[in-house]
C-alpha cells in the first residue's frame, strides 16, 4: 500500500472474529487497503467472503478485534462521543434493499430529513424543508415525491430516496453495500450513472461492495478482491481485469457474460465457499483451486507488492517471480 497518511480513510491490518471456539469465525482477517478523495474502491467477492464485515467496520457498526481504522492520517476514536459523531457524520452508508431501510410509516420528505435533524445541521423547519427538497432533486426526483411514502414509490425511487438520505449530511465517502442489486437490469443502469454524476460533481468517495464485476468494472478506479476475509488480490481495475494475477480474481472474471465468445474456454474452480467455521489449512482457496502446488496446502501465502502497486496473495504467483528473477 502507498503510505494511509495520505488516504482519507484506511484499514491498517484490520481483522474480526465472532464468537469462540470451537464456534469462532473470523469473518475478516488482516484486511489493509485505502480509499482515497474523489475515488472508488471497490470490494469484490462471492458470499461470506467478508464485504460486508468489511463495511460494518468502516461504519464503526462492529469494532475490530485487532487492527485500526484510520480516518485523515488518524485513528477513529472510539471513546470521545464528539470525535465518533464526527466521523459519523462524514460517511454513510447506501444499503442493499431500499426499501428495508426506509421506514414505511414515514413519508420520504421525513426520511430525508431524519439525518439533518438528528445531527442538528439546520435549525428552522424552513431550512430543513428547502435543504430536503433540494436533496431530492439532486438525485432526480421531485418536491412532490416528498409527500409519498417508500412503498408508493418504484424500487430505483426508493434507492434515490436512500442516496438522497445518505447526502443530507454532507458526507465525504459512502459505503455502497450492493446498492443495486434488488433492483431491474435498467433501474440498475440508471442508478449508477446517478451515483458517477454525484461523485463528479460532489468529489465524493466510494467504497462499493459487490459480486457483480462488470458493475464494479463501471464503478471502481481500483478493486480489492476477498476470499475467506482475507484480500486475495488488489489493483487498479483496468489491470486487474487485462491481468488478473489470482486464480480466485480469475474465477470471478469468468463468471461476466461475453456476447463475442459466448463458447470461451473456461478453467472453472470445483467446489463451494468452504465454511468459515472450518476454513482449510494454508491458501483457503487451494481446495477449489485448478492450479494448486504442493505448498499452498501447508502456508497462507503473504500480501505482496508488486510493481506497479498491485498487492497479491499466491504462492504461484511468487513463484513465478522468484522464477523470472533468477
Amino acid at each position: 500500500m502507498s503510505d494511509p497518511q495520505t488516504a482519507i480513510l484506511a484499514l491498517d491490518r484490520v481483522s474480526k472474529s465472532f464468537g469462540t471456539a470451537p464456534f469462532k469465525v473470523n469473518a475478516a482477517q488482516s484486511v489493509s487497503f485505502e480509499l482515497h478523495a474523489g475515488r472508488t474502491l471497490a470490494l469484490v467477492g462471492e458470499s461470506g467472503s467478508g464485504k460486508t464485515t468489511c463495511a460494518r467496520l468502516v461504519m464503526r457498526e462492529y469494532m475490530p478485534s485487532e487492527g485500526q481504522l484510520l480516518f485523515k492520517g488518524k485513528p477513529v476514536a472510539t471513546d470521545n462521543a464528539k470525535a465518533l459523531a464526527a466521523y459519523r457524520r462524514s460517511v454513510q452508508m447506501i444499503f442493499q434493499d431500499p426499501y428495508a431501510s426506509l421506514n414505511p410509516r414515514w413519508r420520504v420528505k421525513n426520511i430525508v430529513a431524519e439525518p439533518l435533524r438528528e445531527m442538528k445541521l439546520l435549525k428552522t423547519s424552513n431550512e430543513i424543508a428547502d435543504r430536503v427538497e433540494e436533496l431530492l432533486e439532486t438525485v432526480g426526483l421531485s418536491a412532490s415525491d416528498g409527500e409519498k411514502y417508500p412503498h408508493g414509490v418504484s424500487g430505483g425511487q426508493r434507492q434515490r430516496i436512500s442516496i438522497a438520505r445518505a447526502l443530507a449530511s454532507e458526507p465525504e465517502f459512502l459505503v455502497c453495500d450492493e446498492p443495486t442489486s434488488a433492483l431491474d437490469v435498467s433501474v440498475q443502469a440508471q442508478v449508477l450513472n446517478l451515483m458517477r454524476k454525484l461523485q463528479d460533481e460532489l468529489g465524493l468517495t466510494y467504497l462499493f461492495i459487490s459480486h457483480d464485476m462488470s458493475v464494479v468494472r463501471h464503478m471502481s478506479d481500483r478493486i480489492a478482491v476477498m476470499y475467506l476475509g482475507r484480500i486475495v488480490e488488489e489493483g487498479d481495475t483496468e489491470e486487474l481485469f487485462a491481468n488478473p494475477l489470482h486464480p480466485y480474481t480469475r474465477l470471478l472474471l469468468q463468471t461476466i457474460p461475453n456476447v463475442q465468445k459466448p463458447n470461451r474456454d473456461r478453467v472453472v474452480g470445483g467446489g463451494e465457499v468452504p465454511s468459515p467455521l472450518k476454513p482449510p489449512s494454508g491458501c483457503t482457496f487451494h481446495p477449489r483451486c485448478p492450479v494448486a502446488i504442493g505448498r499452498c496446502s501447508a502456508e497462507v501465502p503473504e500480501v505482496r507488492t508488486l510493481q506497479g502497486g498491485t498487492r497479491v496473495a499466491c504462492h504461484l504467483v511468487e513463484e513465478k517471480i522468484a522464477t523470472a528473477a533468477e
